[in-house]
């Protein structure tokens, strides 16, 4: 844990990271504005940068590198390295953002889906592989994010082009996976509206009205919690629909942990009241 901060940024050459358990419906950006500020005020300092190593998605929790000054310009470098998840995936329907912030637009056989298929299936995910990035994702084409043009087409009920739209703008990237490991496996028709068996961490849960989450948990879908270590530009959701399209049928994300960045784990991580704490003005 971290001790006690100077309010004199110049006592920190090297600048500082905040490890972060990012709260669950809370953007990145959301984080870094409430931090930001505090940051300014503990500092006396209203041109401090502070920013983050790696994006999450609204519907993830977990670790959150927060850079306060001089830590700025190694934030690339933090981004780099390799990160741990922990991803609830639910077969058998899909959303158009692969997660819970979109409804469910179709629905797919998923009666053949056991245990031994999925773990069977995740062997082939392991190694260097290609990728393409969800829709809806912060990766930009020709200067253009991803998620603008399709939450434009969503809002406009144009959302049967998403899938065509992502095929004209989004290209391949090439990642690593190199551990998967399938923690559980709940079968269909499993009560799963409880979610003590999907890893979400105790800490922050302040929500926010502009996130919506989807309920799929009443489908009585199955289920498969997956341990997944992987290189930077891996998308989890991505993952999430490659694995229900190589059991033949479609999947989403239920839930996502980091549970490590780099050599930061959770359990090092700062909830944002403690966070804030150690930022308060002196």
């Amino acid at each position: 844990m971290i001790g006690e901060l100077s309010h004199d940024i110049a006592n920190y050459p090297e600048g500082i990271v905040l490890p972060v358990n990012k709260p669950y419906r809370w953007t990145s950006a959301d984080v870094i504005r409430k931090l930001k500020f505090a940051a300014f005020r503990h500092f006396r300092k209203k041109n401090l940068k502070v920013g983050h190593a790696g994006t999450l998605d609204p519907l993830a929790t977990g670790v959150l590198l927060v850079c306060l000054g001089p830590a700025c310009k190694r934030a690339q470098t933090l981004q780099d390295h390799d990160k741990e998840y922990i991803a609830g995936i639910r077969f058998g329907a899909t959303t158009p953002s692969y997660d819970l912030e979109k409804d469910v637009d179709r629905r797919f056989p998923y009666q053949h889906i056991t245990e031994e298929a999925v773990r069977e299936a995740l062997q082939g995910f392991l190694g260097p592989q290609e990728q393409v990035a969800p829709l809806f994702s912060a990766k930009s084409i020709d200067g253009v994010r991803a998620y603008e043009m399709a939450r434009k087409l969503y809002r406009s009920g144009r959302s049967a082009e998403l899938d065509e739209a992502a095929l004209e703008t989004l290209h391949r990237s090439n990642i690593v996976i190199s551990e998967l490991e399938l923690l559980s496996f709940s079968p269909a028709g499993t009560d799963v509206s409880e979610p003590s068996g999907r890893f979400v961490p105790s800490g922050e849960n302040t929500a926010s009205n502009r996130i919506n989450v989807a309920d799929t948990s009443a489908l009585g879908l199955p289920e498969a919690v997956v341990r997944i270590v992987c290189s930077k530009g891996t998308y989890i959701r991505a993952f999430a629909r490659d694995l229900g399209e190589a059991l033949n049928s479609g999947a989403h994300l239920s839930s996502l942990v980091r549970s490590r960045s780099g050599d930061y784990s959770l359990a090092e991580c700062l909830s944002m009241e403690q966070a804030l704490d150690l930022l308060k003005e002196g």
